[in-house]
């Protein structure tokens, strides 16, 4: 590889689901990785800087000789119940984190250009019906939507330094290794799947290899910058993508709908994630010419349980 090509990379989060494997693809390309982490890292080709968050301490090192940063930290948003605190958790867990470098990076000399930053679809809020999102749509102001705002006002605040500063509104990442997935195929497998609510609900979901490739690509075009949906040009109801799981592992599915109030004592304030609708549309990023490896949902199952 031309080693001009090669980056100084920094990420935070680099330790969850998405991190490793961003992590992974970066050094098998010949990148330099570090992590921002509140703990020691264990991999031999990755540095691990410490920060706490909440503290508002960071090692001043960590961008030294960085010309990149992806910041992908962040609390779970569906790890807990939204209680007051969890919910302050979930949201400075994403802008604190961020103001933190910002911070750095004005008492200090740095290299840093780029700025790439997870955001979430749910940025329109939980519950748009058949509204075809595109990355114009206003925001919604439920807690979600609000936090996905504020996220993304503390990445902008970035501008201020003449960087480049891309986002990604991620939706649903299907993977078998976490997230809403295993979540999903677990009654499925149990031969008691069934669609949740009324079923019509859209789930803006994406492989997690076009995950990976989308920030890879938004990492090697300088000319990709502002906000982007990331998440498959062909959305599914909540209804189809429970009938294509149960379809791949050759499973029945159970007749009767999960009522939504069932749902909502299950999951409180959280309901709307699984009952609200979301269909997002993945044009824009398709008009820059990525090509999405997954772009229905049959073939991305097929890979991920083949």
């Amino acid at each position: 590889m031309n080693h001009q090509l090669t980056k100084n990379i920094l990420i935070t989060g680099g330790s969850g689901l998405l991190g490793r494997r961003l992590t992974q693809a970066l050094l098998a390309l010949g990148h330099t990785v570090s992590h921002l982490s509140r703990s020691p890292g264990k991999d031999i080709y990755v540095k691990t800087f410490l920060w706490d968050v909440r503290k508002g301490q960071i090692d001043t090192h960590c961008i030294d000789g960085v010309d990149t940063i992806i910041h992908l930290a962040g609390a779970g948003i569906a790890d807990k119940r939204w209680t007051e605190k969890r919910k302050r958790e979930i949201i400075e867990s994403r802008t604190k984190s961020i103001s933190l470098i910002y911070g750095l990076m004005k008492e200090k000399a740095h290299k840093v250009h780029t700025v790439i930053s997870a955001s979430g679809i749910n940025y329109y809020g939980s519950n748009r019906g058949n509204e075809l999102l595109t990355e114009t749509t206003t925001p919604h102001h439920d807690f979600i939507g609000n936090c996905c705002i504020e996220w993304e006002k503390a990445v902008d605040e970035g501008k201020q330094f003449d960087i480049r500063i891309l986002k990604f509104r991620t939706g649903v990442v299907l993977t078998k290794d976490g997230g809403a997935l295993p979540k999903l195929a677990m009654p499925v497998k149990l031969a008691v799947g069934s669609p949740l609510g009324t079923g019509q609900q859209w789930v803006p979901w994406i492989h997690h290899q076009d995950t990976i490739d989308m920030y890879l690509y938004g990492l090697n075009n300088n000319q990709l910058s502002g906000v982007y949906n990331m998440c498959a040009p062909l959305p599914v109801t909540n209804r189809q993508l429970t009938q294509a799981v149960a379809k791949q592992l050759r499973r029945p599915l159970w007749a009767p709908h999960v009522p939504a109030f069932l749902i909502k004592l299950l999951f409180g304030e959280m309901a709307g994630l699984v009952l609200g609708s979301t269909k997002a549309s993945a044009q824009k990023i398709e008009a820059t010419g990525f090509k999405f490896k997954y772009p229905d949902i049959a073939s991305a199952l097929k890979e991920i349980y083949g």
